[in-house]
């Protein structure tokens, strides 16, 4: 009997490749001066013409919504801080900077960098103009962020596409900052984790891992550690389905020029109503410039567990 599930499972899940293949389209980076650098931009590109990673990219990939276009920034391992920029238009992906240095996450032992393929849903926004009625904090004005739990390391610029699992709540600097968790629904463990309680059953441990490196991972820059609501519980995948759908209207808000403020960001695109044709530099295949060596230091954290 259980030979038998595992087929029906493996049979479900190349069904959903095949699917999600002949109905997506093909997306593609387009990286531009050196990573590690001021300069390093990465476009995204649909069937070689570029569009925008935060109001382009559909956030739905089936139109039974159950399956979603997430926007890898950081590979998981990785160390350097990337982040679909708001303001540059067409939003491409870069280097967060503090006072004009490059910022990278420390490796809080026993994690190396970032645990997840981290990214973000297009089409989202969490409002800094308005408060959850739970957590009593306003949004974080980004995209909303996807922690992809898979097996693969993904790349900068891919769009994976993902089933939502729950979502944790962290309070950041007093600003409310969803972390969705997900899975590629290529992957292998995909058609056994349908809920949030079905990750701790497949992947112990996992959920604890991850709720302790958001806790911890800015202390080595000197701030205190990260708090969460619901005291760190992640909420259930239909708790995280309707904040995503709040996010998703949201961000319809601010493209059609209804929201009370837009903090700067850039609302250029080249598929929507708006749309507008954008010129982009070619592509560049140029190697990482070094970075510094301390990058690479493990940091030990009192109250981390081991």
């Amino acid at each position: 009997m259980s030979a038998r599930l595992s087929q029906l499972e493996r049979q479900l899940s190349n069904l959903t490749d095949k699917l999600i293949t002949m109905s997506s389209p093909v997306y593609s980076a387009r990286a531009i001066g050196a990573p590690n650098t001021l300069e390093h931009r990465v476009f995204i590109e649909q069937d070689g013409k570029p569009v925008s990673p935060f109001h382009d990219i559909p956030l739905y990939a089936n139109e039974e919504q159950t399956i979603l276009n997430m926007v890898v920034e950081v590979p998981r391992w990785t160390n350097a801080k990337l982040e679909i920029s708001k303001e540059e238009t067409l939003n491409p992906i870069l280097q967060d900077t503090k006072k004009g240095k490059l910022r990278f996450v420390r490796n809080c032992f026993p994690h190396h960098g970032y645990i997840h393929n981290y990214g973000a849903f297009p089409q989202t926004w969490e409002d800094p103009n308005v408060s959850h009625p739970e957590t009593k904090a306003k949004g974080d004005n980004d995209p909303l962020d996807v922690c992809e739990i898979g097996e693969t390391v993904g790349t900068v610029g891919q769009v994976k596409q993902v089933k939502v699992l729950g979502v944790m709540a962290l309070l950041d600097e007093g600003e409310t900052d969803w972390k969705i968790i997900a899975i590629d629904v290529k992957d292998p463990l995909a058609p056994k984790l349908n809920d949030i309680e079905d990750v701790e059953r497949h992947l112990p441990g996992l959920l604890r891992a991850t709720n302790e490196w958001f806790r911890i991972y800015k202390i080595p820059d000197g701030k205190p550690e990260n708090q969460f609501a619901f005291s760190g519980e992640c909420k259930n995948k239909k708790y995280a389905l309707d904040v995503i759908r709040e996010c998703n209207e949201a961000w319809k808000s601010l493209i059609e020029g209804k929201s009370s403020d837009d903090k700067g960001i850039s609302l250029v695109n080249t598929t929507l109503s708006t749309a507008t044709t954008v010129d982009i530099p070619a592509g560049e295949k140029l190697a990482p410039a070094p970075i510094d060596q301390s990058i690479d230091k493990w940091f030990f954290i009192s109250g981390a567990s081991v």
